[in-house]
């Protein structure tokens, strides 16, 4: 398992819709293969620092989430809405994997 980390830089003065957006992945996502952790938009400190995290099997199985989610209405009704409104100024995307014990110790 990895996890999708993604860093978004966003306008200040958009941020509802950066919302918007994250709420219509809430849908997408899950249904096109991947297990959402969330998305966290600002609330104290940085107003323009948002990210979104969800963890996918590998690398291939990324690569087939990604295909799926470009076809689904949804997802494709989200790219075009980011595109329009463009309150994403600037998105960065790094895949990590836990190397930690589970919480708990299990």
């Amino acid at each position: 398992m990895i996890t999708c980390f993604i860093r978004y830089e966003i306008d200040p003065f958009k941020k509802e819709e950066f919302a918007t957006y994250s709420r219509n992945w809430g849908e997408a996502i899950p249904r096109c293969g991947a297990d959402l952790i969330g998305y966290f938009g600002p609330h104290e400190g940085s107003a323009t620092t948002a990210y979104g995290v969800y963890n996918v099997e590998s690398l291939a199985a990324y690569e087939a989430y990604r295909a799926r989610l470009a076809a689904d209405p949804l997802g494709r009704e989200n790219y075009a809405f980011a595109r329009r409104e463009r309150f994403i100024l600037k998105e960065d995307r790094i895949f990590l994997k836990n190397v930690s014990a589970a919480i708990g110790g299990k």
